[in-house]
């Protein structure tokens, strides 16, 4: 994964077989508003976007081609060249994946971790790389007996006492779904204030986002 910039914008980007995933910052502005800025830099048609409505679950929406309406969903799946997936973020991670049927974006906050997300978007489509994006990290995401239980089954190394390692747990179900490859940004968005939006530091309505498109036909 690395630092890219143009006309003032800075995002992250990683490649992936057949695919390219990118995780904004802030110098975009919050995405949600609206992604122009960030789709100009890149060089990305903001008509191609798909997005949800995201409701911290585990649905997902398949596209072949740009357009559609915006479903309660979490996950966005690419199975053609032309639709661009985006899931917005504010300290939950957006994790991008790719394989052999296709490429996914997905929001993951601890809700739609423990739902299955995942597992779900890598079996879409068929993952075996992984892109994790920012995300607030386990010096900051202080939980509780709910949400520690939920992952109990992952065994030791995602929690310290309430500190849940979202990042952790994300790997961990990777490569539970037969991803052998994965790249972290290892950046928490409640300490980089200077780069992120944080719900849990600003609780307001700003977002970043991650993004995915295919560059190739797949199958």
């Amino acid at each position: 994964m690395e630092w890219r910039e143009r006309s003032g914008i800075r995002w992250l980007e990683a490649n992936l077989p057949g695919a390219r995933a990118i995780f904004s910052t802030r110098s975009a502005g919050s995405i949600k508003e609206s992604p122009v800025a960030l789709a100009d830099a890149v060089g990305i048609d903001p008509s191609a976007i798909v997005s949800g409505r995201q409701a911290h679950g585990s649905e997902l929406a398949f596209h072949d081609s740009p357009g559609g309406g915006t479903p309660a969903v979490d996950g966005q799946v690419l199975t053609a060249p032309g639709p661009v997936g985006l899931v917005y973020t504010a300290d939950c991670l957006p994790v991008a994946v790719a394989g052999s049927r296709g490429a996914a974006v997905l929001h993951c906050g601890w809700r739609g971790l423990a739902a299955g997300i995942v597992a779900r978007g890598c079996e879409a489509v068929a993952a075996t790389h992984a892109a994790i994006g920012p995300g607030i990290g386990a010096c900051c995401y202080e939980v509780g007996d709910e949400v520690l239980a939920a992952f109990e089954q992952l065994g030791p190394g995602v929690a310290e006492d309430r500190m849940l390692d979202l990042s952790e747990v994300a790997r961990r179900q990777l490569r539970a779904a037969g991803v052998t490859a994965i790249d972290a940004a290892g950046l928490c968005t409640r300490c980089e204030a200077e780069l992120f939006f944080s719900h849990r530091r600003d609780g307001g309505p700003g977002r970043q986002a991650g993004l995915v498109w295919l560059e190739r036909e797949v199958g």
